[in-house]
């Protein structure tokens, strides 16, 4: 793939069906996909919106030269190959999410995104680990950076909890 005109991008990892199998897969598939890719640390949260088992989440970052829509597709592939059906409800378990958080300083709405990810800001799960890996990062188009951003959030939303698994390695 090549990285001409290579466009920084950062997608959100988030799994809780078997999550300490399905996020080194998601990470190993990303890296054949994005060799250049970096993970966050990878907490554990509980479900968001439902009951469920607690998610392991992560994030991810990597230049591209795919625009975004066929970005898009290769995120679906890779849930896909991790388990994730296609007819999933919204609200339920995932063996694996994967959520385009900020494609560049593009701020829109195209078939299937809206950049930045509208809840970016609102999710403890995202945004710590965006800021963990990249918290000179601004907020496009010239907002604070993710490390202020997510100084702000953090005495109102409760800690992240680490967990020993490193996506790097995978």
């Amino acid at each position: 793939m090549s990285q001409r005109s290579a466009t920084r991008v950062f997608i959100a990892l988030g799994s809780n069906i078997e999550p300490a199998t399905r996020m080194p897969q998601a990470a190993r598939a990303l890296k054949d996909s994005f060799p250049d890719v970096r993970f966050s640390r990878c907490y554990r949260n509980p479900a968001y919106g439902f009951e469920g088992a607690d998610f392991f989440n992560a994030v991810a970052g990597f230049g591209t030269g795919l625009p975004i829509v066929s970005l898009l597709q290769v995120m679906r592939d890779i849930e896909a190959r991790c388990g994730r059906m296609p007819e999933a409800p919204k609200w339920a378990p995932r063996a694996m999410d994967l959520d385009l958080l900020l494609y560049g300083e593009i701020i829109g709405t195209g078939p299937g995104y809206t950049l930045p990810r509208p809840d970016l800001l609102k999710r403890v799960y995202m945004l710590g680990p965006l800021a963990q890996l990249a918290p000179e990062l601004q907020y496009p188009p010239s907002g604070p950076a993710m490390g202020e951003l997510w100084a702000r959030f953090r005495g109102a939303a409760g800690a992240l909890t680490p967990v020993d698994l490193d996506l790097n390695a995978s």
